[in-house]
């Protein structure tokens, strides 16, 4: 599989007022014809939030990115692929902020005011000259038009075969509002957010508190509700940079709502794509899970159930088999009456009061062949607790990426 497999989705969302982008070929990866380095800029000093890896293992642009935020007077982001600049101690440290004092430089900020991050390879020290000459020929190629955004997203990407972007307008006191969101991730997805990187732009003012506040609460929904295939990331991390080029003043009630709205939903489109891009994968696993005493439980179970191999390889052999599923659900330490489970596959019911009932197995299979999105609806009782989880099918494709990444 290879990054032109499958066509970028349309329409391509602009950027918000104020910022610019730009993406170049720097050597960090073997294939000149990919991207490795990706330069945003921000013409207003910006607040920027980020939500991170939960891994005890992170890189050192997780641990740059993270002491710095959230603040204020931002100006931009860098960002290289191929190199994850994890596990590589104090230099790599060092790296992290050579690389944004590097990007500073060219677009008139501080070090401390451009934040980093990088994806790929773990254990291997960043080359910084590479690094540094992409940066300036991003930054002579900064621009707003469509082609700058794909090759932005592209310059993030490293097994993905398409960039993923989701984009937005809301109005608060009568300004016009524009949200912009990039990302990738295609494995190493989950338990917590996946081996993903993603910056949402906006052209709002928002206070540095409440910009972490919505962004934590819109990764929660999203961010941490896909899983490709469990293994947690060491780079992990969301930025949001808002800039208020679009004026109106700083959003608060029914405008900062209408932002969050905004935020969410371009970050569950972001967190679909991620799913529907999984490394091999032939189908969506969209799992509905409701009924549960909590939203946590309810995620618990999802994530189970979207992390079973057996799950997995029967969606990608178009097989309704119910009973991988419940019992998935069963030992997802989640307490539950089973007598209260059921559970539709693609609106079919196929198991409900602790025993299957009739369906038509050739229909639900052909159901599941006919479309790229297989949805599990699963009820486990009557409390509130519920989520809405994104996974990806178990091909022989993803092993065979797997194995062959590193050599």
């Amino acid at each position: 599989m290879t990054i032109t497999d499958t066509p970028i989705r349309l329409p391509i969302p602009p950027l918000p007022r104020g910022f610019r982008v730009a993406a170049v070929h720097a050597g960090i990866k073997r294939n000149a014809s990919r991207e490795d380095v990706t330069l945003v800029a921000s013409d207003l000093p910006a607040t920027a939030a980020g939500v991170y890896t939960t891994n005890l293992v992170y890189a050192a642009p997780v641990a740059y990115d993270r002491s710095l935020t959230p603040g204020r007077n931002f100006r931009g982001v860098a960002i290289n692929s191929g190199n994850a600049n994890a596990c590589t101690g104090a230099r790599g440290l060092d790296d992290a902020r050579a690389m944004a004092a590097a990007a500073g430089k060219l677009i008139g900020a501080a070090a401390d005011e451009v934040l980093v991050l990088s994806t790929g390879i773990i254990g291997e020290f960043l080359p910084l000259e590479k690094i540094t000459r992409g940066l300036e020929q991003a930054a002579a190629r900064l621009a707003v038009d469509d082609d700058a955004v794909v090759t932005a997203a592209r310059g993030m990407m490293t097994t993905d075969t398409r960039p993923k972007l989701a984009g937005s307008t809301f109005a608060a006191d009568g300004t016009a509002y524009t949200l912009f969101g990039m990302a990738k991730g295609a494995a190493m997805i989950g338990p917590r957010l996946a081996t993903m990187l993603g910056v949402v732009l906006t052209d709002a003012a928002i206070e540095p508190a409440d910009a972490e506040r919505l962004l934590r609460e819109a990764a929660e929904t999203s961010f941490n509700c896909v899983s490709v295939d469990g293994h947690m990331s060491t780079n992990d991390t969301v930025l949001l940079l808002a800039n208020g080029a679009a004026g109106g003043g700083t959003l608060h009630g029914a405008g900062l709502a209408a932002f969050g709205r905004s935020l969410s939903a371009a970050c569950e489109t972001l967190a679909r794509e991620m799913a529907d891009d999984g490394e091999g994968a032939t189908h969506v696993m969209r799992i509905e899970v409701t009924g549960c005493a909590t939203r946590d439980e309810a995620r618990q179970v999802a994530r189970t159930i979207a992390d079973s191999p057996l799950v997995k390889t029967a969606v990608h052999g178009a097989d309704p088999n119910w009973g991988r599923i419940v019992s998935a659900a069963g030992y997802s330490g989640v307490r539950f009456d089973p007598t209260q489970v059921r559970l539709r596959l693609n609106g079919t019911l196929l198991f409900q009061a602790g025993a299957p009932v009739p369906f038509d197995a050739d229909a639900v299979s052909a159901s599941i062949k006919a479309a790229r999105e297989t949805l599990i609806e699963l009820e486990l009782g009557s409390g509130p607790g519920a989520i809405r989880f994104y996974s990806s099918d178990l091909t022989a494709e993803y092993v065979h990426l797997n194995a062959d990444y590193h050599t």
